[in-house]
């Protein structure tokens, strides 16, 4: 890890992962209208222990990489980074939704004042990476060693906290998978290398585990409803805790095995920007279940969720394809210059374009 190359399993294992993400957007959005569950809410309703834990297990996984640069080098790359794309993005969303359509000024600037210290929507995730960088940098600098840190943040994850506060109650509920990514990310890269010398054996074990996951989430009552899912065994607070990071290792896996295989590169490229696909989903996705549900084109909630999951992970790909190439509008997916603590790579020159922090 310490040669700063890309591997391209771990953007694989982002791609499965935004992909899973959205699909849970897109599947409870429409099950909202439709009030009727489709087959993306069994896949996801499959997924829930393992869908958010696996992004933030790998957003750690290189943080051992940079845990000792100077204070400003880091919070430039591990900090400033993320709330840079924060509040672009938040501040898009309110102008548009509240500001524009809803001509509610003073409720939009309320809104965005709020978002400085509430996470806002689906953005919530890139707020939250920011908060989880200072603090792994703080327990670093603290010297706490490793185990601690993460028991206390597993009781925390365990108790289900459910704070006034909004960063609160996530920090809480997923920064021990974030901090185990960097505390165990040693082990992550020894099991992934052991499915790269035993691939058959590897496929063996993802089915097991496939098995047993959907065994756990699904016996005796779990079920999946139009806008959320009802787990059976997996709600057990220290089981739902040990599928998050069974299947945050699956999904690594599986992304190895699948870039072995022929006609997968869009999937590692699709990782690489996956943080392009978070940051613009949201309004492609509400745009094309309204005008499908309107026009009547599409009325099952299966062909319905599908289409839309679709068009949301494509049209911020596209977006950013029009971006690149006419050079218009930079600043949606690339840091500028003066978005960067001064003294720091690319305050002077250069941009650093959005990508997997290190």
């Amino acid at each position: 890890m310490s040669d700063g190359r890309r591997y391209d399993w771990v953007d694989a294992a982002k791609g499965l992962s935004i992909i899973l993400v959205v699909m849970m957007y897109a599947a409870y959005n429409v099950g909202k209208y439709t009030d009727d569950v489709g087959v993306l809410h069994y896949v996801i309703g499959f997924a829930t222990p393992f869908r958010m834990p696996e992004f933030f297990l790998i957003s750690g996984l290189f943080l051992s990489k940079v845990i000792e640069r100077d204070w400003r080098r880091y919070a430039d790359r591990r900090v400033v980074h993320y709330l840079y794309f924060y509040a672009v993005w938040v501040t898009i969303d309110y102008v548009l939704k509240v500001g524009i359509a809803g001509r509610d000024v003073p409720g939009m600037l309320s809104g965005l004042a709020l978002a400085i210290v509430e996470p806002y929507g689906v953005l919530w995730f890139i707020y939250m990476l920011a908060v989880f960088s200072l603090a792994g940098k703080l327990v670093w600098q603290a010297k706490l060693p490793h185990w601690l840190v993460i028991a206390v943040a597993a009781v925390l994850q365990m108790a289900h906290i459910e704070s006034p506060s909004y960063a609160v109650t996530q920090f809480c509920a997923y920064f021990v998978f974030f901090y185990i990514g960097y505390a165990c990310s040693a082990h992550v890269f020894r099991i992934v290398e052991a499915a790269a010398r035993r691939p058959a054996l590897a496929w063996a074990a993802l089915a097991l585990w496939a098995l047993g996951e959907a065994f756990l989430v699904f016996w005796p009552d779990g079920r999946p409803e139009p806008m959320e899912m009802h787990m059976g065994l997996a709600a057990f607070p220290p089981l739902h805790l040990t599928l998050a990071v069974a299947g945050a290792i699956a999904l690594c896996t599986l992304g190895y095995l699948l870039m072995r295989l022929p006609y997968t590169d869009w999937l590692r490229w699709l990782g690489e920007h996956s943080l392009v696909v978070y940051l613009a989903f949201t309004l492609p996705m509400s745009a094309v279940r309204i005008i499908a549900m309107k026009t009547g084109i599409l009325t099952g909630t299966s062909e319905l969720s599908i289409a839309v999951l679709v068009m949301a992970v494509a049209a911020p790909v596209v977006l950013y394809l029009l971006v690149k190439r006419f050079g218009v509008a930079e600043f949606l997916f690339e840091r500028p210059a003066w978005a960067h603590i001064p003294g720091t790579p690319g305050s002077r020159a250069g941009k650093t374009a959005v990508a997997p922090a290190e």
